[in-house]
């Protein structure tokens, strides 16, 4: 789809009023947003505010070499297109410009309507690489999202849970991993078609995706059972948080045509301590036996890791 130039932010910067009129008027005519500058000073503080998706520069200022200030415009500048405009056309100059990270260079003075689709041509670029950007970004979400429940699948989940645990190790903070089953969800296959249970395990996605906050990480572990990061939170907070899920899901009357069930939740959870050297896979297998033991227990309930339960499950697979 063609973008409308008005929405085309262009900032230009040369250091004679008159030569800056001569690349502003071509760029009116065509409804771009332009805005001109002869202070490099006044240009650079223009970068910052409008965040512009283009700029053209003749970067020779007071006798200084183009090149050298070229140079130190690159630092400040971002994703956006940025177009030399000089009359030191000479090929080494060129060279040098365009390896420095200029889109392209436009001998001056030039023919107006080549100068536009000049212009015309980097915008083109520029959105093919956005949609290949916001295709790619589709790409992944594809890759990592779960159909059923929009939540995270099991696919970067644990790369994704070693940053967090990195990061809290380097900022001394916590992090935790809670394991969810929804129980005797055998029942529910049992007594009712698999699309009943399709749609039950969606509904409990939605829930769980309520409740977690962006820098959470949710995520269906595999059938009905979920797994969930969360980063920056204490021990109390933790437990109001599995309790909060626990409660709603219990609360909540699960109903599609004739079909309708109650349900319930064990939750086990463990936080990791910055003290210990531990992965990823290790804080989920120490979240999964908390699992276990309220399962073991009945059911319907919150557990945390305690590290006895290494030596108890240890006898047991003895």
């Amino acid at each position: 789809m063609k973008k409308d130039p008005n929405k085309r932010t262009i900032l230009v910067l040369s250091e004679e009023e008159s030569s800056l009129q001569l690349i502003l008027e071509p760029l009116r005519w065509e409804g771009y947003d332009v805005k001109g500058y002869t202070s490099y000073r006044d240009f650079s503080e223009a970068i910052a505010s409008y965040h512009p998706q283009m700029v053209i520069v003749d970067p020779e200022l007071g006798g200084r070499d183009g090149v050298e200030i070229f140079s130190q415009l690159v630092t400040i500048l971002e994703s956006c297109s940025t177009i030399v405009t000089s009359a030191e056309a000479s090929t080494e100059k060129i060279t040098q410009y365009l390896d420095l990270g200029a889109s392209d260079f436009i001998s001056a003075p030039f023919v107006p309507l080549e100068f536009l689709a000049r212009i015309r041509t980097q915008f083109r670029i520029q959105d093919m690489r956005d949609e290949l950007i916001d295709t790619n970004e589709k790409l992944q979400s594809l890759v990592e999202i779960d159909d059923l429940t929009g939540l995270f699948n099991m696919r970067s989940l644990y790369q994704k849970l070693d940053f967090e645990i990195q990061r809290a190790r380097r900022f001394s903070r916590t992090v935790t991993v809670v394991m969810i089953d929804m129980d005797k969800f055998k029942s529910v296959n049992d007594g009712h078609d698999h699309l009943f249970g399709s749609y039950v395990i969606s509904e409990v996605g939605k829930i769980i995706k309520n409740l977690t906050r962006s820098i959470d990480i949710p995520a269906r572990y595999g059938g009905d059972e979920f797994l969930i990061v969360l980063s920056e939170t204490p021990t109390k907070g933790v437990e109001f948080f599995c309790e909060r899920l626990r409660k709603k899901v219990e609360d909540t009357v699960f109903s599609q045509g004739i079909d309708t069930i109650r349900l319930t939740l064990s939750i086990g959870y463990a936080t990791f301590d910055i003290n210990e050297e531990i992965h990823a896979k290790e804080l989920v297998r120490r979240a999964d036996m908390a699992l276990f033991e309220a399962k073991r227990q009945g059911r319907n309930q919150v557990i945390e890791y305690r590290q006895e339960f290494d030596r108890i499950y240890k006898k047991t697979a003895a």
